[in-house]
């Protein structure tokens, strides 16, 4: 191996790693090179003598002045940074095992271009310290119940319905802001019912549904990429390509009342546009100036309306959609305002994910693994392996089932033998 390499920082080998393992053009995206940049900074502070416990000086020898180098690599640093993820910093088993995995693909990638001569990471005696899986199946995840799906549509739905309401009821003398605000409320219910309904019924991953901003394929469903009288929507798949998703009967109301609603300016207005004041207000005064509007008519124009969003409706200045992140924030919110009882030990809320394995929980119970999969766009061996419990609580009803015939059969012969 060339000597150049090894005496080559740890960290000039990132960058590269990054754009490889990256989504979209330029590697630039995905969540996969955001986790794993966050994990590669830490392994080099740690490696740095950043990180670690109050002793820890990091792996170049003590009397050497520089930064660590792949010269300093071996099984032994791999063993100890394993040491260090499994320590009592309050991470779970397989929080561990995710966060070492990071490391490790690096360190093979490392290998394939010339900076490693061996995959030091994967070798048993610097896996070792590494807890093992606690045994966590994904039945154990959260999964929406129909009593709480049940719960939380019904109470977006009458939020929906009350603004709504309150919006198309209001006097013709009443104030034109305050007419502005009534809208806007109506609105910003109807499109978190639509949200609620669409998470809750299609199964659809939330990744493909809303902005990724480390992703930039993924700027959230349009209206243009909706049918609701073929009941379907186009959505950017987890396996890197457009697909046709199912809009279930449930869904469509929901979606037809709050586009009517909203009369979107062009179909390339996203579903679920974000409500953040913050963010409008920036777009609203750029996209004006951009227009050639002056300041003072910009602060004069802005003032007619309530809120930016309408003006940003009126003037078709497109805002961004929701991101995932938004998404659980107004699910945490709506939880707490419809006060769900949820028992889990990871979220205090319904979360996005758990609409989608609460669907599949459905499926699988009523039409099988291989309806299940098509649905949930997953392959129907993944969809096993993720609802293996029900499978599991079928076997033991047939095995209870069984033995009830058995002991039948067994008692009726006795019976017949006295």
């Amino acid at each position: 191996m060339p000597d150049r390499a090894l005496s080559t920082p740890l960290d000039d080998s990132f960058e590269r790693y990054l754009q490889d393992k990256g989504k979209g053009r330029g590697g630039d995206g995905g969540n996969y090179r955001r986790n794993a940049a966050r994990e590669l900074d830490r392994f080099a502070e740690w490696a740095a003598g950043d990180r670690g416990a109050d002793d820890w000086t990091g792996i170049v020898p003590d009397d050497v002045d520089r930064e660590p180098t792949f010269d300093d690599l071996d099984e032994r640093v791999f063993r100890e940074y394993a040491r260090h993820l499994g320590g009592d910093r309050g991470l779970k088993q397989n929080t561990v095992q995710t966060y070492y995995r990071y490391i490790s693909a690096w360190c093979g990638w490392c290998v394939n271009e010339g900076y490693l001569e061996a995959h030091y990471a994967q070798r048993a005696s610097a896996m070792a310290p590494l807890p093992e899986d606690d045994g966590r199946k994904p039945g154990d995840q959260q999964a929406w119940t129909s009593e709480q799906r049940h719960a939380l549509t019904r109470h977006v739905d009458e939020r929906a319905r009350d603004a709504v309401e309150a919006y198309t009821t209001l006097p013709e003398d009443t104030d034109p802001l305050d007419k502005q605000r009534a809208r806007y409320a109506a609105l910003k219910a109807a499109r978190d019912r639509a949200l609620v309904f669409v998470l809750a019924y299609t199964a659809v991953r939330v990744g493909e549904l809303l902005r990724d901003p480390n992703d930039p394929r993924r700027r959230g469903v349009r209206w243009e990429d909706l049918s609701l009288d073929d009941g379907s929507m186009d959505v950017y798949r987890k396996k890197q390509q457009w697909d046709a998703a199912s809009l279930p009967d449930p869904v469509i109301s929901p979606l037809r009342s709050y586009r009517q609603l909203m009369d979107p300016p062009t179909e390339r207005w996203p579903v679920f546009p974000t409500f953040d004041q913050r963010t409008l207000a920036e777009l609203v005064r750029e996209e004006l100036a951009d227009r050639g509007e002056r300041p003072e008519a910009i602060g004069e124009r802005r003032e007619e309306y309530a809120r930016d969003l309408l003006l940003a409706l009126d003037e078709d200045i497109r805002p961004p959609s929701i991101t995932t992140d938004g998404a659980r924030s107004i699910l945490q919110r709506l939880s707490e305002t419809a006060e769900i009882d949820i028992d889990h030990p990871k979220h205090d809320y319904l979360a996005p994910y758990g609409g989608r394995r609460g669907m599949g929980e459905v499926l699988v119970r009523a039409f099988g693994y291989t309806v299940a999969a098509r649905y949930l766009d997953n392959s129907e061996e993944m969809v096993r392996e993720r609802y293996s419990h029900i499978e599991a609580g079928e076997l033991g009803d047939v095995a209870t089932e069984a033995l009830n015939e058995v002991d039948s059969i067994s008692v009726h012969r006795r019976d017949t033998f006295r």
